[in-house]
Protein backbone atom coordinates (compact mmCIF):
# COMPACT_ATOMS: atom_id res chain seq x y z
CA UNK A 1 0.00 0.00 0.00
CA UNK A 2 1.38 3.29 -0.72
CA UNK A 3 2.17 5.65 1.97
CA UNK A 4 1.69 8.94 0.14
CA UNK A 5 -1.75 9.15 -1.29
CA UNK A 6 -0.78 11.59 -3.92
CA UNK A 7 2.05 12.75 -5.26
CA UNK A 8 3.53 16.06 -4.74
CA UNK A 9 4.29 18.26 -8.30
CA UNK A 10 7.87 18.97 -7.66
CA UNK A 11 9.04 15.94 -6.02
CA UNK A 12 7.51 14.17 -9.08
CA UNK A 13 9.20 16.57 -11.44
CA UNK A 14 12.34 15.54 -8.88
CA UNK A 15 11.85 11.97 -9.03
CA UNK A 16 11.09 11.58 -12.96
CA UNK A 17 14.62 12.91 -13.21
CA UNK A 18 16.23 11.20 -10.91
CA UNK A 19 15.03 7.51 -12.29
CA UNK A 20 16.04 8.71 -15.92
CA UNK A 21 19.40 9.76 -14.64
CA UNK A 22 19.99 6.52 -13.60
CA UNK A 23 19.40 5.12 -16.57
CA UNK A 24 21.95 7.53 -18.32
CA UNK A 25 24.98 6.94 -15.74
CA UNK A 26 24.14 3.17 -16.73
CA UNK A 27 24.15 4.31 -20.06
CA UNK A 28 27.58 6.02 -19.73
CA UNK A 29 29.37 3.49 -17.94
CA UNK A 30 28.61 0.75 -20.74
CA UNK A 31 29.72 3.06 -23.76
CA UNK A 32 32.83 3.48 -21.91
CA UNK A 33 33.58 -0.11 -20.94
CA UNK A 34 32.44 -1.96 -23.93
CA UNK A 35 34.76 -3.23 -26.66
CA UNK A 36 32.52 -3.63 -29.37
CA UNK A 37 32.32 -1.04 -31.88
CA UNK A 38 28.61 -1.85 -31.99
CA UNK A 39 28.05 -0.75 -28.61
CA UNK A 40 31.24 1.95 -27.84
CA UNK A 41 30.68 4.00 -31.47
CA UNK A 42 27.32 3.33 -32.84
CA UNK A 43 25.41 3.12 -29.31
CA UNK A 44 23.60 0.40 -30.07
CA UNK A 45 22.54 -0.40 -26.32
CA UNK A 46 19.56 0.45 -24.05
CA UNK A 47 19.61 0.90 -19.83
CA UNK A 48 16.08 0.92 -17.79
CA UNK A 49 15.15 0.51 -14.17
CA UNK A 50 11.77 -1.59 -13.63
CA UNK A 51 10.12 -2.16 -10.29
CA UNK A 52 9.75 -4.76 -8.46
CA UNK A 53 7.04 -6.16 -10.85
CA UNK A 54 9.45 -5.63 -13.88
CA UNK A 55 7.48 -2.88 -15.51
CA UNK A 56 9.27 -0.24 -16.56
CA UNK A 57 9.93 2.80 -14.50
CA UNK A 58 12.03 5.13 -16.55
CA UNK A 59 14.84 4.69 -19.44
CA UNK A 60 17.45 6.68 -21.12
CA UNK A 61 16.85 8.17 -24.57
CA UNK A 62 18.43 4.96 -25.88
CA UNK A 63 17.07 2.74 -29.17
CA UNK A 64 13.01 2.64 -28.84
CA UNK A 65 12.49 -0.95 -29.97
CA UNK A 66 14.79 -1.96 -26.99
CA UNK A 67 13.22 -0.08 -24.17
CA UNK A 68 9.40 -1.06 -25.34
CA UNK A 69 10.06 -4.64 -24.93
CA UNK A 70 12.78 -5.24 -22.45
CA UNK A 71 10.20 -5.15 -19.49
CA UNK A 72 8.98 -8.56 -21.23
CA UNK A 73 12.69 -9.97 -20.79
CA UNK A 74 12.38 -8.73 -17.16
CA UNK A 75 9.12 -10.11 -16.36
CA UNK A 76 10.13 -13.52 -18.41
CA UNK A 77 12.82 -13.93 -15.46
CA UNK A 78 10.65 -12.82 -12.61
CA UNK A 79 8.37 -15.62 -13.63
CA UNK A 80 10.97 -18.04 -14.49
CA UNK A 81 13.31 -18.12 -11.66
CA UNK A 82 11.59 -15.54 -9.49
CA UNK A 83 11.81 -17.77 -6.57
CA UNK A 84 15.70 -18.44 -7.15
CA UNK A 85 17.09 -15.65 -7.53
CA UNK A 86 20.13 -14.15 -5.34
CA UNK A 87 21.80 -11.11 -4.63
CA UNK A 88 24.59 -10.86 -6.97
CA UNK A 89 23.13 -12.83 -9.95
CA UNK A 90 23.23 -11.43 -13.48
CA UNK A 91 20.67 -12.82 -16.10
CA UNK A 92 21.03 -12.94 -19.66
CA UNK A 93 18.31 -13.23 -22.21
CA UNK A 94 18.05 -12.88 -25.92
CA UNK A 95 15.43 -15.12 -26.38
CA UNK A 96 12.73 -13.51 -29.07
CA UNK A 97 9.94 -15.68 -27.53
CA UNK A 98 10.38 -14.56 -23.80
CA UNK A 99 10.83 -10.62 -24.23
CA UNK A 100 13.68 -10.71 -26.54
CA UNK A 101 13.75 -8.70 -30.07
CA UNK A 102 16.16 -10.45 -32.43
CA UNK A 103 19.21 -12.69 -30.97
CA UNK A 104 22.06 -9.99 -31.09
CA UNK A 105 19.87 -8.29 -28.67
CA UNK A 106 21.26 -9.52 -25.35
CA UNK A 107 20.19 -8.42 -21.94
CA UNK A 108 21.49 -8.20 -18.97
CA UNK A 109 18.90 -8.29 -15.85
CA UNK A 110 19.74 -7.49 -12.30
CA UNK A 111 17.63 -7.88 -9.23
CA UNK A 112 18.16 -5.08 -6.73
CA UNK A 113 17.93 -6.08 -3.17
CA UNK A 114 17.45 -4.63 -0.28
CA UNK A 115 19.81 -3.70 2.50
CA UNK A 116 19.40 -7.27 3.97
CA UNK A 117 19.54 -9.05 0.96
CA UNK A 118 16.08 -10.55 1.62
CA UNK A 119 13.68 -9.21 -0.48
CA UNK A 120 13.77 -7.83 -3.86
CA UNK A 121 12.45 -4.34 -4.39
CA UNK A 122 14.01 -2.98 -7.89
CA UNK A 123 15.09 -5.24 -11.38
CA UNK A 124 18.18 -3.12 -13.68
CA UNK A 125 19.07 -3.75 -17.30
CA UNK A 126 21.03 -3.37 -20.19
CA UNK A 127 20.32 -4.73 -23.80
CA UNK A 128 23.40 -4.22 -26.23
CA UNK A 129 23.58 -5.31 -29.89
CA UNK A 130 25.89 -7.98 -30.12
CA UNK A 131 28.62 -7.68 -33.09
CA UNK A 132 28.27 -11.17 -34.02
CA UNK A 133 26.54 -14.25 -31.49
CA UNK A 134 26.45 -16.51 -34.03
CA UNK A 135 24.56 -18.10 -37.16
CA UNK A 136 25.13 -18.48 -40.29
CA UNK A 137 26.53 -15.11 -41.42
CA UNK A 138 29.01 -13.11 -39.86
CA UNK A 139 27.27 -10.16 -38.22
CA UNK A 140 24.50 -12.33 -37.24
CA UNK A 141 21.78 -10.57 -39.05
CA UNK A 142 21.61 -13.39 -42.49
CA UNK A 143 19.43 -12.23 -45.28
CA UNK A 144 17.93 -15.12 -45.53
CA UNK A 145 17.31 -17.07 -42.51
CA UNK A 146 14.48 -19.44 -42.04
CA UNK A 147 14.52 -20.50 -38.17
CA UNK A 148 16.07 -18.62 -35.16
CA UNK A 149 18.56 -21.24 -35.14
CA UNK A 150 20.28 -20.32 -37.82
CA UNK A 151 20.49 -16.55 -36.26
CA UNK A 152 22.66 -17.14 -33.41
CA UNK A 153 22.57 -18.90 -30.22
CA UNK A 154 19.86 -18.20 -27.61
CA UNK A 155 20.19 -16.94 -24.44
CA UNK A 156 16.73 -18.01 -22.40
CA UNK A 157 17.13 -16.75 -18.79
CA UNK A 158 21.03 -17.50 -18.49
CA UNK A 159 22.34 -17.16 -15.26
CA UNK A 160 25.81 -15.27 -16.22
CA UNK A 161 26.48 -13.94 -12.57
CA UNK A 162 26.41 -16.15 -9.56
CA UNK A 163 26.26 -14.36 -6.47
CA UNK A 164 28.93 -12.38 -7.81
CA UNK A 165 31.01 -14.65 -9.59
CA UNK A 166 30.96 -14.43 -13.54
CA UNK A 167 30.64 -17.90 -14.86
CA UNK A 168 33.12 -17.23 -17.62
CA UNK A 169 33.62 -21.05 -18.31
CA UNK A 170 29.83 -21.97 -19.04
CA UNK A 171 29.74 -18.73 -20.77
CA UNK A 172 32.05 -19.51 -23.46
CA UNK A 173 30.39 -23.22 -23.75
CA UNK A 174 27.24 -21.15 -24.58
CA UNK A 175 28.86 -19.31 -27.09
CA UNK A 176 31.11 -21.99 -28.75
CA UNK A 177 28.88 -25.40 -28.84
CA UNK A 178 26.09 -24.88 -31.30
CA UNK A 179 25.74 -25.53 -34.71
CA UNK A 180 26.27 -21.65 -35.62
CA UNK A 181 28.60 -20.60 -32.94
CA UNK A 182 30.51 -16.81 -32.32
CA UNK A 183 33.05 -16.10 -34.15
CA UNK A 184 34.33 -13.56 -31.60
CA UNK A 185 33.41 -14.76 -28.35
CA UNK A 186 35.94 -12.80 -26.10
CA UNK A 187 34.48 -9.60 -27.96
CA UNK A 188 30.87 -10.91 -26.65
CA UNK A 189 32.77 -11.97 -22.99
CA UNK A 190 33.77 -8.22 -22.87
CA UNK A 191 30.25 -6.69 -23.82
CA UNK A 192 28.91 -8.80 -21.34
CA UNK A 193 31.05 -7.82 -18.48
CA UNK A 194 30.33 -4.15 -19.23
CA UNK A 195 26.70 -4.41 -19.27
CA UNK A 196 27.28 -6.40 -15.54
CA UNK A 197 29.33 -2.77 -14.69
CA UNK A 198 26.24 -0.90 -16.10
CA UNK A 199 23.65 -2.81 -14.43
CA UNK A 200 25.93 -2.41 -10.97
CA UNK A 201 25.96 1.37 -11.41
CA UNK A 202 22.48 0.99 -11.37
CA UNK A 203 22.01 -1.07 -8.35
CA UNK A 204 24.29 1.53 -6.26
CA UNK A 205 22.50 4.44 -7.54
CA UNK A 206 18.83 3.24 -6.62
CA UNK A 207 20.52 2.28 -3.49
CA UNK A 208 21.62 5.67 -2.86
CA UNK A 209 18.32 7.18 -3.71
CA UNK A 210 17.24 4.54 -1.10
CA UNK A 211 19.20 5.29 1.76
CA UNK A 212 18.36 9.52 1.47
CA UNK A 213 14.51 9.03 0.23
CA UNK A 214 13.34 6.00 2.18
CA UNK A 215 12.31 2.65 0.35
CA UNK A 216 8.41 3.75 0.83
CA UNK A 217 9.06 7.08 -0.92
CA UNK A 218 11.14 5.90 -3.51
CA UNK A 219 9.08 3.09 -4.65
CA UNK A 220 5.72 5.23 -4.46
CA UNK A 221 7.18 8.05 -6.92
CA UNK A 222 8.15 4.81 -9.31
CA UNK A 223 4.25 4.06 -9.39
CA UNK A 224 3.13 7.72 -9.25
CA UNK A 225 5.55 8.14 -12.61
CA UNK A 226 4.15 5.48 -13.75
CA UNK A 227 0.73 6.84 -13.36
CA UNK A 228 1.72 10.29 -14.56
CA UNK A 229 2.42 8.86 -17.99
CA UNK A 230 -0.80 7.03 -18.07
CA UNK A 231 -2.50 10.32 -17.74
CA UNK A 232 -0.51 11.95 -20.58
CA UNK A 233 -1.12 9.39 -22.93
CA UNK A 234 -5.25 9.54 -22.10
CA UNK A 235 -4.96 13.38 -22.20
CA UNK A 236 -3.21 12.89 -26.09
CA UNK A 237 -6.01 9.85 -27.16
CA UNK A 238 -8.53 12.55 -26.42
CA UNK A 239 -7.89 14.79 -29.57
CA UNK A 240 -7.56 11.63 -31.42
CA UNK A 241 -9.96 9.84 -34.16
CA UNK A 242 -10.65 6.05 -35.50
CA UNK A 243 -8.44 4.93 -38.20
CA UNK A 244 -7.06 2.12 -40.27
CA UNK A 245 -4.07 1.70 -42.79
CA UNK A 246 -2.73 -1.24 -44.41
CA UNK A 247 0.79 -1.32 -45.74
CA UNK A 248 2.93 -3.95 -47.55
CA UNK A 249 6.29 -4.61 -47.16
CA UNK A 250 8.61 -5.22 -50.29
CA UNK A 251 7.91 -9.08 -50.47
CA UNK A 252 4.14 -9.17 -49.90
CA UNK A 253 3.90 -9.07 -46.19
CA UNK A 254 0.92 -6.67 -45.22
CA UNK A 255 0.69 -5.08 -42.28
CA UNK A 256 -3.14 -4.35 -41.58
CA UNK A 257 -4.28 -2.06 -38.27
CA UNK A 258 -7.50 -0.57 -36.75
CA UNK A 259 -7.53 2.12 -34.02
CA UNK A 260 -10.73 2.22 -32.08
CA UNK A 261 -10.58 5.99 -29.62
CA UNK A 262 -12.61 5.12 -27.03
CA UNK A 263 -13.46 9.18 -25.85
CA UNK A 264 -15.72 7.91 -22.50
CA UNK A 265 -12.58 5.66 -21.25
CA UNK A 266 -9.94 7.88 -22.96
CA UNK A 267 -8.90 4.85 -24.01
CA UNK A 268 -7.37 2.83 -27.84
CA UNK A 269 -7.59 -0.46 -29.09
CA UNK A 270 -5.12 -1.26 -31.63
CA UNK A 271 -6.26 -4.26 -33.58
CA UNK A 272 -3.86 -6.01 -36.14
CA UNK A 273 -6.38 -8.51 -37.24
CA UNK A 274 -5.66 -8.92 -40.97
CA UNK A 275 -1.92 -8.75 -40.67
CA UNK A 276 -0.39 -11.12 -43.07
CA UNK A 277 0.27 -14.77 -41.25
CA UNK A 278 3.73 -16.03 -40.45
CA UNK A 279 6.44 -15.58 -42.97
CA UNK A 280 8.84 -18.80 -43.80
CA UNK A 281 11.28 -15.44 -44.16
CA UNK A 282 13.09 -14.21 -41.09
CA UNK A 283 10.73 -10.62 -41.65
CA UNK A 284 7.97 -11.82 -38.65
CA UNK A 285 8.24 -9.41 -35.47
CA UNK A 286 8.33 -10.84 -31.79
CA UNK A 287 5.10 -10.06 -29.90
CA UNK A 288 7.18 -7.59 -27.83
CA UNK A 289 8.23 -6.18 -30.66
CA UNK A 290 5.34 -5.13 -31.86
CA UNK A 291 4.04 -3.93 -28.14
CA UNK A 292 7.43 -1.36 -28.03
CA UNK A 293 6.25 -0.26 -31.73
CA UNK A 294 3.00 0.53 -30.33
CA UNK A 295 4.15 2.48 -26.77
CA UNK A 296 6.34 4.17 -29.27
CA UNK A 297 3.87 5.90 -31.57
CA UNK A 298 1.68 6.83 -28.23
CA UNK A 299 4.80 8.37 -26.26
CA UNK A 300 5.59 10.60 -29.63
CA UNK A 301 1.82 11.77 -29.45
CA UNK A 302 2.45 13.02 -25.89
CA UNK A 303 3.13 16.64 -25.84
CA UNK A 304 5.03 17.15 -22.82
CA UNK A 305 8.14 15.71 -21.10
CA UNK A 306 7.57 12.05 -19.84
CA UNK A 307 9.98 9.15 -19.21
CA UNK A 308 8.74 6.23 -21.47
CA UNK A 309 7.51 3.59 -19.38
CA UNK A 310 4.67 0.86 -18.31
CA UNK A 311 2.18 3.33 -17.94
CA UNK A 312 2.31 4.54 -21.16
CA UNK A 313 0.63 1.11 -22.34
CA UNK A 314 -2.70 1.24 -19.38
CA UNK A 315 -4.89 2.93 -22.05
CA UNK A 316 -4.47 1.01 -24.64
CA UNK A 317 -5.60 -2.57 -25.77
CA UNK A 318 -3.44 -4.09 -28.36
CA UNK A 319 -5.02 -6.80 -30.08
CA UNK A 320 -2.13 -9.88 -32.20
CA UNK A 321 -3.16 -12.82 -33.15
CA UNK A 322 -1.59 -15.50 -32.69
CA UNK A 323 0.36 -17.06 -35.39
CA UNK A 324 0.16 -13.52 -37.93
CA UNK A 325 4.17 -12.22 -38.53
CA UNK A 326 3.47 -9.75 -35.60
CA UNK A 327 3.10 -12.72 -32.85
CA UNK A 328 5.16 -15.93 -34.33
CA UNK A 329 5.86 -19.14 -32.88
CA UNK A 330 8.74 -20.91 -32.25
CA UNK A 331 10.93 -21.59 -34.00
CA UNK A 332 9.97 -18.75 -36.69
CA UNK A 333 13.23 -16.34 -38.17
CA UNK A 334 12.63 -12.79 -36.45
CA UNK A 335 16.00 -10.85 -37.33
CA UNK A 336 14.73 -8.60 -39.84
CA UNK A 337 11.19 -8.47 -37.60
CA UNK A 338 13.10 -6.38 -34.80
CA UNK A 339 14.69 -3.81 -37.61
CA UNK A 340 12.40 -3.82 -40.31
CA UNK A 341 8.51 -5.05 -39.25
CA UNK A 342 9.01 -3.50 -36.56
CA UNK A 343 9.33 0.51 -38.89
CA UNK A 344 6.32 -0.69 -40.99
CA UNK A 345 4.14 -1.37 -38.24
CA UNK A 346 4.78 2.44 -36.74
CA UNK A 347 4.38 3.67 -40.17
CA UNK A 348 1.48 2.14 -40.59
CA UNK A 349 0.05 3.07 -36.91
CA UNK A 350 0.89 7.09 -37.64
CA UNK A 351 -0.62 6.70 -41.37
CA UNK A 352 -4.11 5.10 -39.18
CA UNK A 353 -4.08 8.48 -37.19
CA UNK A 354 -3.60 10.35 -39.90
CA UNK A 355 -0.53 12.55 -38.39
CA UNK A 356 2.35 11.86 -40.34
CA UNK A 357 3.50 10.29 -43.54
CA UNK A 358 5.93 7.48 -43.71
CA UNK A 359 9.67 7.50 -42.84
CA UNK A 360 12.50 5.82 -44.69
CA UNK A 361 10.24 2.37 -42.71
CA UNK A 362 14.01 0.66 -42.71
CA UNK A 363 17.10 0.44 -40.67
CA UNK A 364 19.36 -0.42 -43.53
CA UNK A 365 20.86 -3.33 -41.86
CA UNK A 366 24.54 -3.49 -43.62
CA UNK A 367 26.88 -6.43 -42.03
CA UNK A 368 30.32 -7.74 -43.25
CA UNK A 369 32.88 -9.99 -41.84
CA UNK A 370 34.54 -13.32 -42.15
CA UNK A 371 36.01 -15.05 -39.06
CA UNK A 372 38.53 -12.55 -38.08
CA UNK A 373 36.08 -9.53 -38.11
CA UNK A 374 32.50 -8.72 -37.64
CA UNK A 375 30.76 -5.38 -38.26
CA UNK A 376 27.20 -4.33 -38.20
CA UNK A 377 25.51 -0.89 -38.83
CA UNK A 378 22.02 -0.01 -39.57
CA UNK A 379 22.13 3.32 -42.14
CA UNK A 380 19.98 6.38 -41.96
CA UNK A 381 17.38 8.06 -44.29
CA UNK A 382 14.45 9.93 -44.74
CA UNK A 383 12.30 10.61 -42.33
CA UNK A 384 8.17 11.50 -43.01
CA UNK A 385 6.72 15.09 -43.08
CA UNK A 386 3.71 15.79 -40.66
CA UNK A 387 0.66 17.94 -40.22
CA UNK A 388 2.97 21.01 -39.27
CA UNK A 389 6.54 19.98 -40.27
CA UNK A 390 9.05 19.11 -43.27
CA UNK A 391 10.91 15.62 -42.99
CA UNK A 392 14.70 15.29 -42.09
CA UNK A 393 17.34 14.55 -44.02
CA UNK A 394 19.55 11.71 -43.76
CA UNK A 395 18.36 10.69 -39.87
CA UNK A 396 17.77 7.62 -38.15
CA UNK A 397 14.27 7.18 -37.91
CA UNK A 398 11.78 6.13 -35.47
CA UNK A 399 12.79 2.23 -33.92
CA UNK A 400 16.44 2.91 -34.16
CA UNK A 401 18.22 5.70 -32.18
CA UNK A 402 22.16 4.31 -33.02
CA UNK A 403 24.87 6.11 -34.68
CA UNK A 404 26.78 5.70 -37.76
CA UNK A 405 30.61 4.78 -36.74
CA UNK A 406 32.53 8.11 -37.19
CA UNK A 407 35.02 6.72 -41.01
CA UNK A 408 38.52 7.31 -39.22
CA UNK A 409 37.40 4.22 -36.46
CA UNK A 410 35.96 2.20 -39.36
CA UNK A 411 38.34 2.37 -41.32
CA UNK A 412 40.74 2.04 -38.58
CA UNK A 413 39.19 -1.37 -37.31
CA UNK A 414 38.25 -2.63 -39.99
CA UNK A 415 40.06 -3.32 -44.21
CA UNK A 416 37.37 -0.76 -45.86
CA UNK A 417 37.06 2.07 -47.09
CA UNK A 418 34.50 5.14 -47.15
CA UNK A 419 34.27 6.05 -50.21
CA UNK A 420 31.34 8.34 -50.43
CA UNK A 421 28.33 9.51 -47.62
CA UNK A 422 26.32 12.07 -48.99
CA UNK A 423 22.80 13.43 -49.19
CA UNK A 424 20.52 12.02 -52.34
CA UNK A 425 18.79 15.02 -53.11
CA UNK A 426 14.78 14.84 -54.60
CA UNK A 427 14.59 11.02 -52.46
CA UNK A 428 12.00 12.71 -49.89
CA UNK A 429 8.17 12.94 -51.29
CA UNK A 430 6.93 16.46 -52.00
CA UNK A 431 4.19 17.84 -50.43
CA UNK A 432 2.70 20.95 -48.41
CA UNK A 433 5.33 19.67 -46.33
CA UNK A 434 8.28 17.44 -47.92
CA UNK A 435 9.85 14.69 -46.85
CA UNK A 436 13.08 13.92 -45.75
CA UNK A 437 16.24 13.03 -48.42
CA UNK A 438 17.71 9.54 -47.91
CA UNK A 439 21.54 9.53 -48.25
CA UNK A 440 24.25 7.68 -50.55
CA UNK A 441 26.79 5.11 -49.31
CA UNK A 442 29.82 3.64 -50.50
CA UNK A 443 32.10 1.26 -48.80
CA UNK A 444 34.79 -0.59 -51.02
CA UNK A 445 36.80 -3.79 -49.24
CA UNK A 446 40.48 -4.19 -48.93
CA UNK A 447 40.12 -7.97 -48.49
CA UNK A 448 37.42 -10.36 -49.02
CA UNK A 449 34.69 -10.82 -46.92
CA UNK A 450 31.18 -11.76 -46.59
CA UNK A 451 28.62 -9.21 -46.97
CA UNK A 452 24.84 -8.33 -46.15
CA UNK A 453 21.95 -6.25 -47.10
CA UNK A 454 18.72 -6.92 -44.84
CA UNK A 455 16.32 -3.91 -45.97
CA UNK A 456 12.64 -2.87 -47.47
CA UNK A 457 11.11 -0.23 -49.12
CA UNK A 458 13.12 -1.31 -52.36
CA UNK A 459 9.65 -1.91 -54.20
CA UNK A 460 7.45 -0.61 -52.58
CA UNK A 461 7.51 3.36 -52.02
CA UNK A 462 7.01 4.90 -48.11
CA UNK A 463 3.87 6.53 -48.60
CA UNK A 464 3.03 9.99 -48.63
CA UNK A 465 -0.48 11.10 -46.66
CA UNK A 466 -3.34 13.82 -47.08
CA UNK A 467 -2.05 13.98 -51.17
CA UNK A 468 1.60 14.50 -49.88
CA UNK A 469 3.95 12.34 -52.66
CA UNK A 470 5.62 9.21 -52.12
CA UNK A 471 9.30 9.12 -50.93
CA UNK A 472 11.57 7.30 -53.26
CA UNK A 473 12.56 3.27 -52.82
CA UNK A 474 15.95 2.31 -52.17
CA UNK A 475 18.24 0.35 -54.48
CA UNK A 476 20.85 -2.21 -52.89
CA UNK A 477 24.16 -3.05 -55.20
CA UNK A 478 27.87 -4.23 -55.88
CA UNK A 479 30.00 -2.06 -58.21
CA UNK A 480 33.14 -4.80 -58.89
CA UNK A 481 36.72 -4.22 -59.30
CA UNK A 482 36.51 -4.66 -62.65
CA UNK A 483 33.11 -2.13 -63.63
CA UNK A 484 31.06 -4.78 -63.12
CA UNK A 485 27.35 -3.76 -61.34
CA UNK A 486 25.45 -6.10 -59.74
CA UNK A 487 21.67 -4.81 -58.59
CA UNK A 488 20.59 -6.73 -55.50
CA UNK A 489 16.73 -7.29 -53.40
CA UNK A 490 15.65 -5.41 -50.62
CA UNK A 491 17.80 -8.61 -48.85
CA UNK A 492 21.33 -10.13 -50.49
CA UNK A 493 24.20 -11.84 -49.43
CA UNK A 494 27.74 -11.54 -51.26
CA UNK A 495 31.17 -12.28 -51.80
CA UNK A 496 33.14 -9.30 -51.80
CA UNK A 497 36.45 -8.80 -53.37
CA UNK A 498 39.38 -6.30 -52.40
CA UNK A 499 38.92 -3.60 -54.84
CA UNK A 500 34.58 -4.10 -54.44
CA UNK A 501 32.28 -2.11 -53.62
CA UNK A 502 29.17 -2.30 -51.60
CA UNK A 503 26.60 0.70 -52.71
CA UNK A 504 23.24 1.35 -50.40
CA UNK A 505 20.78 4.15 -51.34
CA UNK A 506 18.29 4.70 -48.26
CA UNK A 507 14.63 6.00 -49.14
CA UNK A 508 13.30 9.49 -48.47
CA UNK A 509 10.10 9.92 -46.30
CA UNK A 510 6.75 10.86 -47.44
CA UNK A 511 5.12 14.19 -48.40
CA UNK A 512 2.20 15.81 -45.98
CA UNK A 513 -0.06 17.40 -47.70
CA UNK A 514 -1.08 18.73 -51.31
CA UNK A 515 1.97 20.44 -53.47
CA UNK A 516 0.75 24.02 -53.55
CA UNK A 517 1.48 26.82 -56.93
CA UNK A 518 3.34 23.60 -58.61
CA UNK A 519 4.94 25.00 -61.78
Amino acid sequence: MNTISKPDPIRLEIFKNLYQFIAEQMGIVLQNTATSVNIKERLDFSCAIFDQEGLLVANAPHIPVHLGSMSESVRSLIKDKGETLEAGDVYLSNNPYNGGTHLPDVTAITPVFDEAAQKIIFYVASRGHQADIGGITPGSMPPNSSTVEEEGILFDNFLLVEQGNFREREVLKALSNNPYPARNPEQNIADFKAQIAANERGVQELRKMVEQYGLPTVTDYMKFVQDHAEEAVRKAIEVLTDGEFSYQMDKGAKIQVKVTIDRKKRSATIDFSGTSPQLNSNFNAPKAVTQAAVLYVFRTLVNEKIPLNAGCLVPLEIIIPEGCMLNPTYPAAVVAGNVETSQTIVDALYGALGVMAASQGTMNNFTFGNERYQYYETICGGSGAGVNFQGTDAVHTHMTNSRLTDPEVLETRYPVLVESFSIRTGSGGLGQYSGGNGLIRRIKFLEPMTANILSNHRVVAPFGLKGGEPGQVGHNRVQRQDGRQENLESTATRQMQAGDVFIIETPGGGGFGQVKNRD
